[in-house]
């Protein structure tokens, strides 16, 4: 439940870095776990494309160490989705974490 609940604040993160820089899967992932967060290649793979697939996110391939890596960068709409999720985030955790 934990994970599901999470998902949503961990797409915005990849949009967040995607956005500043072109980044790849085992890049986010350890750039999640210093976070906090034990996100599996599993897990990581389908958000990225999802977020490619949906207009969020574009794809460079390129040749690292005689490897292709795929580096995922923000699109215009990415930027918007990001911009509106830092909006609602900030709304969210205001009420949640608000002391009476």
């Amino acid at each position: 439940m934990i994970k599901d609940l999470f998902l949503g604040f961990i797409k915005i993160h990849i949009l967040y870095h995607a956005a500043k820089e072109p980044v790849f899967g085992a890049q986010l992932i350890r750039e999640l776990e210093r976070h906090g967060y034990h996100i599996s290649p599993g897990t990581i793979y389908p958000i990225l494309h999802r977020l490619l697939n949906g207009g969020y996110l574009t794809l460079e391939e390129r040749k690292v160490n005689g490897k292709i890596r795929k580096y995922y960068r923000a699109t215009a709409k990415g930027k918007k989705a990001l911009s509106g999720g830092k909006d609602k985030i900030r709304e969210l955790v205001a009420e949640v974490i608000e002391e009476k």
